[in-house]
């Protein structure tokens, strides 16, 4: 694949994620440590500073085969056809194999349920995966069967025509009934394991929210995701000063209502078929743990 920069100073590895269909900026990363990329006939490094009209020759290698042993696991398959499945996650169940997570993840009953019916297009860790939910968050995942399946949904995940719905329980009492938080997000600058608005280095990030019921100091919200960066909904709230309940990393340090992690939940997810284009509506019930929250604020009053 040849490419030429058109934005100078540019680093190699954000050009290359941007420039390169399905590659994330690790992605780019690893084509390069692997000797993958060459810029103007030399191998690239990943902060190498573009120049305009800089030749980048990109060889991206077939999938690996897939290692990860498969696990036996019930999933909750809300739809399902020859080319995509959509599955209501639970919470506490880990996407994909990673470090401090190898066995036991999504993946894994995946490819029990599955076996070779699975996109390969991400690769021997994520077989299928189009996007993800953190581990803490509840709720719909589309899954592709095949490439060109996984090719239609990730340009909707890019051009933002996948439409996906959350609902959350945030800390505090939203003083409008709707809003729009567009602040961009990146790595923390100290933390890497977290995100955080980033002015300078992050990337475009919208969230739409709207009031679903007010409670004597916590609100119920339904969030629309317009873009999809790690951590989004839960940073973005937090931002505005209304942390999502449960949600330690980016917001109360200690447990309320017993929440030790996030309550939140991927409730609608909307795309085009990649197939024929027909509209495809999923929708998934709130789980035990939210509506045993919801419950309890029921009480408060």
């Amino acid at each position: 694949m040849m490419l030429f920069a058109d934005i100078a100073g540019e680093r190699l590895d954000a050009f290359l994620a941007r420039s390169v269909e399905n590659l994330s900026r690790s992605g780019a990363q690893k084509l390069l440590e692997e000797g993958c990329v060459l810029r103007n006939g030399k191998p690239g490094k990943k902060n190498d500073k573009l120049n305009i009209d800089d030749e980048i020759s990109v060889t991206v290698p077939e999938p690996k085969p897939v290692d990860i042993v498969p696990t036996q696991m019930p999933l909750d398959i809300i739809y399902e056809d020859d080319d995509v499945l959509v599955l209501n996650k639970p919470k506490g169940l880990v996407v994909h194999p990673a470090a401090g997570h190898s066995d036991d993840t999504l993946v894994n009953g995946l490819l029990h349920a599955m076996g070779d019916n699975l996109s390969g297009i991400n690769g021997e860790l994520r077989p299928g995966i189009v996007h993800r939910i953190d581990k803490d968050t509840s709720g719909l995942l589309a899954v592709a069967k095949n490439d060109l399946a996984h090719t239609v949904l990730a340009s909707q995940l890019k051009d933002h025509t996948m439409a996906r719905t959350y609902e959350c329980i945030v800390c505090g009492n939203m003083k409008e009934d709707a809003g729009t938080v567009d602040a961009p997000i990146g790595r923390h600058p100290t933390d890497r394991k977290k995100m955080c608005i980033n002015t300078r280095n992050g990337r475009n990030a919208v969230t739409h929210w709207e009031v679903i019921k007010r409670y004597r100091g916590y609100t119920h919200l339904r969030c629309r995701l317009e873009t999809g960066r790690t951590h989004q909904i839960r940073v973005h709230l937090s931002s505005i000063g209304h942390p999502i309940l449960g949600d330690v990393v980016y917001g109360h340090k200690k447990p309320e209502l017993g929440q030790a992690s996030q309550v939140l939940h991927a409730g609608a997810l909307c795309f085009k078929h990649p197939r024929d284009q027909r509209p495809v509506m999923v929708f998934a019930p709130l789980p035990d743990y939210f509506t045993e929250v919801i419950s309890k604020l029921e009480k408060r009053g």
